[in-house]
């Protein structure tokens, strides 16, 4: 009997400790609203893995547009956001719906296009580019799927004196997709299209594309990290989204986020210790 009960129990510290194991685990593992670009620049692919190697958390990405990402966040349907709009990302705060918000890293916008540029943009400033192109009714395929990068062309339309709401036709097109889908349909058209660089670094399928625009200061691209608020969700995973925060602001991580290169050209370039960011 005494066996039989000392048998019993040591089956049952066996099935607690799988279980607390289990839950220990389920614990470690987030979701992460975030961009298409840092999915499809192939930056998550290479980051995760070290990721989960020196903190322990297990990373479940939704590569989703920023507008789209933080509505999820909003939702309370990930633990963490990574997007690259600074407006929308304040809003986002001042909501009450994340933390705090930490600059991460950057890269920058670059307008594509065909390689023979029939709109005659190669080398302008970014303005005077997009200026031209509705001038000249050159095709231009927009994302359309209020991403960051879409945020940051219909700020630049703006800015150059363009209502590209009310004031465009056959030549704009708007496809609601995310980055990677924006450059096949340009390279398919032999439009034109905003891009991050690091995308544009990671894809393949260029064509006849080629950069032609970019070093404007307008074209800065910054990308930001929050906690979504576990007091408005408590299912939130704090602790461990907070431990991946911290790990991309640390020197370690800021050094691995540099060493992301293809080719031989980086792609982003961190800066948590900037206030500006």
């Amino acid at each position: 009997m005494k066996r039989w009960f000392g048998s019993l129990c040591i089956m049952a510290t066996i099935v607690l400790a799988c279980l607390s194991t289990r839950a220990w685990a389920q614990d470690q593992s987030i979701v992460v609203a975030s961009t298409t670009s840092t999915q499809d620049s192939g930056l998550f692919d290479y980051l995760l893995p070290i990721v989960k190697q020196k903190t322990g958390v297990e990373v479940k990405v939704l590569a989703q547009g920023t507008g789209q990402a933080l509505d999820t966040a909003r939702r309370g349907d990930a633990d963490v956001v990574f997007v690259h709009a600074k407006s929308a990302e304040e809003r986002f705060l001042t909501e009450g719906f994340g933390v705090k918000r930490y600059p991460v890293m950057y890269n920058d916008f670059v307008v594509i296009g065909p390689q023979d540029d029939p709109a005659g943009i190669k080398g302008k400033d970014v303005l005077t580019a997009l200026q031209t192109i509705r001038t000249k009714a050159a095709p231009f395929v927009s994302r359309g799927d209020r991403s960051g990068t879409h945020i940051a062309e219909l700020k630049l339309w703006k800015e150059a004196g363009v209502d590209i709401e009310n004031d465009h036709g056959p030549w704009y097109k708007e496809i609601g997709q995310g980055m990677g889908a924006a450059l096949n349909m340009a390279s398919a058209s032999n439009a034109y299209v905003l891009s991050d660089r690091g995308t544009w670094l990671a894809f393949h399928n260029r064509g006849d594309l080629a950069v032609l625009v970019e070093g404007d200061k307008r074209l800065f691209n910054q990308y930001g990290v929050m906690l979504v608020n576990p007091t408005k969700y408590p299912m939130v995973k704090k602790e461990a989204g907070q431990r991946f925060i911290n790990w991309l602001i640390s020197p370690d991580g800021q050094s691995v986020i540099a060493g992301y290169k293809i080719n031989g050209q980086q792609l982003f370039y961190p800066n948590a210790n900037d206030p500006n960011g």
